[in-house]
């Protein structure tokens, strides 16, 4: 096959090239905060990491001056508590947790999480899985086992503990964004930038009488800056200006990818490793998700 140039300035090869850089960029989230959170609590880390990608949205949100007069009662409601689900109660208890697991395993767990949706789907939207999807779930669950077979180190159950409740967080998140989505009754701009300021603002209102006035020295304010432009604000907008190719399909199977590239990462960074059954464990927790994610978006 010969190789044509004009390939990589296809829209479609853009957007793919898009969803894998935001994919590497999400993968490597875990390993930033794992470097700092021995100085700084988690808690402080998440609301700063989001409440500061808010105030670099703000200006945009702001020239939507109309969009934001329009937004009815119910949708400001609805943005309100997905900025609690996904970034107070998911990301604040998904930090809190890396204080006691490795970058991996909390990458991996995450992974997890359109399982839930998926049983979550059924009891609050009353969308029954298809015979794949329950395949896929069998197969997350065999892989799970595998990742786990080598037992849990001191301090790993409480950490799995609070991931658990974080995945809860980000379940209702995966119920309440479905509906937003459907409505599309605002900008993109305005979904993301307002649950930012409401998940961020609480962290920090939470953060300090639990863990005090923060004190940052250069390495941990480079690191939470980072997070905020290029983790949160850049990478939501590759995320969202890449569907506009590509199939949602396409992007979670892309976005699956994100456990391995955390392994990597953090194996070259924080010398994580894992067993070989470990990462056998993780590529069939990925297989399985992708098999619970087919049918659903296939008929959207």
């Amino acid at each position: 096959m010969k190789f044509n140039p004009f390939f990589f300035r296809s829209p479609r090869a853009i957007a793919i090239s898009e969803a894998i850089f935001a994919t590497i960029i999400w993968a490597s989230s875990f390993v930033f905060v794992k470097i700092i959170i021995s100085d700084i609590g988690p808690l402080t880390i998440a609301g700063l990491r989001y409440f500061i990608a808010f105030l670099i949205l703000l200006p945009f949100i702001l020239r939507e001056e109309q969009s934001l007069r329009k937004i009815p009662s119910r949708l400001g409601i609805q943005l309100v508590l997905i900025g609690i689900a996904a970034y107070t109660i998911g990301n604040g208890a998904l930090f809190w947790g890396l204080k006691y697991l490795p970058a991996t395993t909390t990458s991996f767990l995450m992974s997890i999480s359109p399982i839930l949706v998926l049983f979550a789907g059924v009891i609050f939207l009353k969308e029954f899985p298809k015979r794949l999807q329950i395949i896929g779930v069998v197969t997350c669950l065999v892989g799970s086992a595998l990742f786990f077979a080598p037992g849990l180190r001191p301090g790993e159950p409480l950490g799995l503990a609070l991931v658990g409740f974080g995945l809860l967080g980000f379940t209702a998140f995966g119920i309440l964004g479905r509906g937003v989505a459907r409505e599309r009754r605002t900008s993109t701009i305005i979904l993301t930038g307002i649950p930012f300021a409401v998940g961020g603002g609480i962290l920090l209102l939470i953060s300090i009488p639990v863990e005090g006035w923060p004190v940052l020295n250069q390495k941990a304010w480079a690191i939470i800056l980072w997070l905020a432009f290029i983790n949160t604000a850049f990478a939501y907008i590759l995320y969202n200006h890449a569907l506009k190719t590509i199939t949602a399909l396409e992007m979670n199977v892309i976005l699956n990818l994100s456990p391995l590239g955390t392994a990597i990462i953090a194996w070259f960074i924080l010398d994580e490793s894992l067993a070989l059954i470990q990462i056998l464990g993780m590529v069939t927790v990925v297989i399985g998700v992708i098999l619970v994610q087919v049918k659903g978006n296939r008929k959207k």
